[in-house]
């Protein structure tokens, strides 16, 4: 045949997720941990890399690393579940509970990929966008829900990519609002330390998702995990992939969450340079900052995606463009790296918009 069935007509006008990132010397783009994991932990590992039996599958439900993630959190195994990334659980998250007939409520502007991933499921989406501080508008979203047609709710806490905290109030109020399956993105939770864990006892349909690839430096390997109900839990082994996390990162995990210790000082160190950076560009002209509790800061400024072409192409600092996002418009994301490169990503914004100013000066001298 010269031609292909097409696809689900469900994607046709789905775009994929693309960040389009180009090469730089300060990369402040993805969220990652500046640094690479501890020098103990590395050693560690390979010193036992020889005995590694990378020709054996791996434990499908990565029983090893949920029973130490499940006592550090006063819980079970059964209300952990490990998968191939957040990613893969908030993609299960739609499989589960989502689908032809179902619905989500997703609060824009906010992570993208859960309303990809609804999109990819056949699940309707009902948007009840932010409010201009881009905090979650409480009325609207707890009087959709009361309709009773919802049946799943993500609120990223913190948000990404805004990095604003959500009203612990609010989340309680939601909880007891419906029986939608809440999830709770707590991605940069180590962040902010803030948590919805002590309520999980009360709601049986709260689920925390977290990630090692923020706090942990294991964004190249891939692990997250949800902290669940366990007849929650259940429902979503009945749709995950038995070996989407290999063995070697379920391996380096434990190893990660055992020692944990060791990157307390790298993050306190990210919170103290994220205040910095704040301050930094809250004092450059017409820059407008929005606070965040995670480990990076959304700003605004006029003509956000030349400013971002001009520090990438001028000065080799790469940040991520949101400025043609809905909701989002003339908007910056940076993350905050380590000493060095915060100070490289200030000076690089001082000296774009200096030159901005001087050619708009030349430009009205010459008018």
């Amino acid at each position: 045949m010269d031609r292909i069935r097409p696809a689900r007509p469900e994607l046709e006008q789905l775009t994929p997720y693309d960040t389009k990132e180009a090469k730089a010397e300060v990369v402040l783009a993805s969220n990652e941990n500046p640094a690479n994991l501890p020098a103990e932990i590395i050693h560690r590992l390979v010193d036992r890399l020889p005995e590694f039996p990378f020709n054996r599958y791996p434990d499908p439900t990565a029983h090893d690393l949920r029973r130490l993630i499940a006592e550090a959190n006063g819980l079970e195994s059964e209300n952990v579940l490990v998968g191939n990334g957040g990613d893969e659980l908030i993609f299960d998250t739609l499989l589960a509970w989502g689908g032809p007939g179902r619905t989500i409520l997703d609060m824009p502007p906010t992570f993208s990929m859960y309303d990809i991933d609804a999109q990819s499921t056949g699940t309707a989406v009902v948007e009840i966008p932010r409010l201009e501080d881009f905090s979650i508008d409480q009325e609207a979203v707890l009087a959709r829900v009361g309709e009773g047609d919802i049946d799943i709710v993500i609120v990223a806490n913190p948000n990404n990519p805004t990095g604003g905290l959500t009203d612990e109030s609010f989340l309680i109020e939601l909880l007891k609002a419906t029986d939608a399956l809440v999830m709770v993105d707590e991605a940069y939770f180590e962040f902010s330390r803030h948590t919805m864990r002590p309520h999980m006892a009360r709601h049986a349909n709260l689920v925390l998702l977290r990630t090692f690839s923020k706090a942990f430096s294991l964004a190249g390997l891939r692990v997250g995990y949800m902290l669940a109900h366990p007849d929650v839990v259940c429902e979503f082994m009945k749709v995950r992939q038995p070996y989407s996390v290999d063995s070697f990162s379920q391996w380096v995990a434990g190893m990660v969450f055992r020692e944990r210790v060791f990157f307390e000082q790298g993050i306190s160190d990210i919170i103290r340079e994220r205040q910095r950076v704040e301050e930094g560009l809250a004092k450059l002209p017409g820059v407008s900052v929005f606070p965040s509790e995670a480990n990076f800061i959304l700003f605004r400024v006029e003509h956000a995606a030349a400013l971002w072409r001009d520090l990438l192409h001028n000065h080799s600092v790469l940040v991520r463009d949101f400025s043609r996002a809905p909701g989002l418009t003339d908007c910056l994301r940076v993350t905050i790296g380590t000493d060095a490169e915060n100070e490289r990503f200030l000076d690089a914004m001082a000296d774009c918009l200096a030159r901005r100013t001087a050619t708009a000066s030349t430009a009205a001298e010459r008018s």
